[in-house]
């Protein structure tokens, strides 16, 4: 059940993407580049701050209409889904959380209104072991600032990025208790971004290796407290996971859409394939596991939304999404056959932006452990 103003937000950001979005998605799938005019567009549709306040430039909704936003649009192009999920559970939320009333004047009315920002946590020995991070941050006491060295990779948006909440150690003997988050801005001499990925799927998405080469970082940059890093990444991640899967329950609708229509079309012994019982039963039961999936995200996004607990029903709808995303763009290729190996249908992309699903914002493996672990807690003795 969506509210009157979260259903106003999703009939919006759908005319957005079917009108604005969709002409340019596969041009831009072919260059791996971000149009320019659609980032802004996102800025001045609202899809980049859905949750901020209004006195910040955002639009003041809830976590739910952010998923049905980001849903909609990678019905369209997940590259562009990604890019809105980011900004939004990860980045906004990051700001409105732990930000100083300063740092939101300085830099939340930023995010809201036209810069993008960079989420930099993971590194090249920093996987699913994202804490075992070597990015350190030596504080300066006769300059009164940080000091920034190391280097991120994958790190999406990362080109179009104006700003980056960036994780680093300030004293390794605490271990993870070390990490700290900091604001640093794409002006910052030492910061270098290096250049885009050449991937296989959401390629118009950026995705690079950031470096800090003796980045000098003011004291009030820091995000949230010293040493409070690692809560904070681990809170925003398993809020984002709701994100992607709404991201991978949107790919599944968009690949479902885009192949049903043809299977009407398209005849084989005098008969559309649609009709026959073989076929019937496989679209039968993707549109099942889609509305399943979509389910379990939104169950997830409203128990967050209540404050009660959702840890294991994030990590069950992201791993359920992203599976469903995979099986059924698979499926819609082999529905409409040697077409929808080609770029004459969007099947074919959406086949290729499915895999990063299980990647990404914790792996399906991590999504296991973390639901294997709260079976655990529950039953164990």
């Amino acid at each position: 059940m969506t509210t009157d103003d979260e259903r106003s937000m999703q009939e919006s950001v759908e005319v957005f993407a079917r009108e604005a979005l969709a002409p340019r998605v596969q041009q831009m799938d072919a260059n791996a580049a971000m149009d320019a005019d659609i980032v802004s567009a996102c800025f001045e549709q609202g899809l980049m701050a859905i949750e901020a306040p209004e006195e910040y430039g955002g639009v003041g909704l809830g976590f739910t209409a952010a998923c049905l936003a980001v849903e909609e649009v990678a019905r369209v192009d997940p590259s562009v889904a990604v890019m809105i999920d980011i900004q939004n559970t990860l980045l906004i939320t990051s700001f409105m959380r732990y930000g100083t009333p300063e740092q939101k004047e300085k830099f939340l009315t930023r995010l809201c209104t036209d810069t993008v920002c960079s989420f930099c946590l993971t590194e090249a020995g920093s996987g699913s072991d994202a804490f075992a991070l070597k990015t350190k941050a030596t504080w300066d006491e006769g300059a009164k600032e940080w000091v920034i060295e190391g280097t991120k990779c994958w790190i999406s948006n990362s080109k179009e990025a104006g700003l980056f909440v960036v994780f680093a150690n300030t004293d390794f003997s605490k271990g993870h208790k070390g990490i700290t988050a900091f604001i640093v801005e794409r002006s910052c001499p030492g910061l270098s971004v290096g250049p885009k990925e050449d991937k296989l799927g959401i390629r118009a998405s950026s995705t690079c290796e950031v470096s800090f080469d003796g980045c000098r970082v003011p004291a009030d940059q820091v995000l949230g407290q010293v040493g409070e890093g690692y809560r904070m990444a681990i809170e925003l991640l398993n809020e984002g996971r709701i994100g992607i899967g709404a991201q991978m329950v949107g790919l599944a609708r968009g690949a479902f859409d885009a192949a049903m229509p043809y299977l009407h079309q398209r005849k084989q012994f005098g008969t559309p394939i649609a009709d026959f019982q073989g076929v019937q039963f496989q679209y039968a039961r993707a549109a099942m596991e889609i509305e399943a999936a979509r389910v379990m995200v939104y169950n997830a996004a409203r128990l967050k939304e209540a404050g009660m607990p959702f840890l294991r029903e994030a990590a069950m709808a992201k791993l359920k999404a992203t599976e469903v995303a995979q099986s059924v763009a698979s499926q819609c290729i082999d529905w409409v056959g040697g077409v929808g190996f080609t770029p004459a249908m969007p099947c074919e992309k959406f086949y290729r932006d499915a895999k990063i699903g299980t990647i990404y914002e914790g792996t399906s493996n991590i999504q296991l452990l973390t639901i294997a672990k709260s079976i655990q807690s529950q039953y164990r003795d």
